[in-house]
């Protein structure tokens, strides 16, 4: 593996380690029994070198809804990715984070629209669910 600096820079910060904040389940969010488990990947994108395609296609999901971190990096190539499989890309831009302000606005309104269907607040979603 080749690691780019972002990638070192998140190594050092050991922002997703595991047993830290952003490496484990929100407590609100814990895996339930009978709960399809995807394997961890090892850089940005959540469909390359992991059975989260084939698990979706298995169980006939046709969209996906992106949140988590970091959203100009992970977020992004998996939305991006699951647009190129064919997938139904919903982005909730408030249920999104990133390191600074202009990674966000990259994010949301420079590269999100070019793989999202539909760039929506959590409120947005929930009402249109």
């Amino acid at each position: 593996m080749h690691p780019t600096p972002y990638q070192l820079l998140t190594k050092q910060r050991q922002v997703f380690a595991k047993g830290s904040w952003g490496g484990e389940f929100h407590p609100d969010f814990q895996p339930q029994k009978g709960d399809v488990i995807i394997k961890e990947h090892w850089a940005s994108s959540g469909f390359a070198n992991t059975d989260l395609d084939h698990q979706l296609k298995m169980h006939g999901v046709q969209k996906i809804i992106v949140i988590g971190m970091l959203a100009n990096t992970c977020i992004e190539a998996t939305a991006r990715f699951g647009m190129e499989l064919g997938y139904h890309v919903t982005l909730v831009k408030d249920a999104t984070a990133a390191f600074s302000k202009e990674a966000m606005h990259a994010a949301h309104k420079i590269n999100g629209p070019t793989f999202a269907h539909a760039i929506l607040t959590t409120d947005e979603l929930l009402a249109a669910l």
